[in-house]
């Protein structure tokens, strides 16, 4: 296949070393205590699907959407997504279009794959209050 464009297994493959990466404060507007370091980076869509992500204790995550789904592995500490409590060794399936928020009480690290970018979900403060929502479990 001379003169064609096809990658080789070699050339994707990819090794990170994450006892080696510093964590890097996650780049969302509105986001803090929450911390990334990058695991697999894809050229063609110019994003890193698989990552770690440390929460400090309180930190928390907007509300939104999968459109790809997502998979999580709890390393440590516990979190908790949408209604489900996950713990050091848990593992949570969400669906495509699955939609939850974000909390750690105590802080933890996790394995995320989110094979495409996500949607915050833009809720007011009023329709969580109105509904009898929070941001943390519906």
């Amino acid at each position: 296949m001379t003169g064609t464009n096809v990658k080789t297994v070699e050339s994707l493959t990819q090794l990170v070393r994450s006892n080696q990466t510093e964590w890097k404060p996650l780049p969302e507007p509105g986001v803090t205590g929450v911390f990334v370091k990058a695991l697999r980076f894809d050229e063609t869509t110019r994003r890193a699907p698989t990552i770690l992500l440390k929460f400090e204790p309180g930190a928390t995550y907007p509300a939104h959407n999968h459109p790809g789904g997502e998979e999580i592995f709890v390393l440590e500490g516990d979190i908790k997504l949408g209604k489900d409590h996950l713990f050091a060794g848990d593992y949570l399936y969400t669906a495509p279009n699955g939609k939850h928020a974000v909390w750690s009480q105590n802080g933890c690290v996790v394995l995320v794959n989110v094979p495409q970018p996500v949607e915050i979900l833009r809720k007011s403060p009023e329709h969580f209050a109105q509904k009898g929502e929070s941001n943390f479990g519906n």
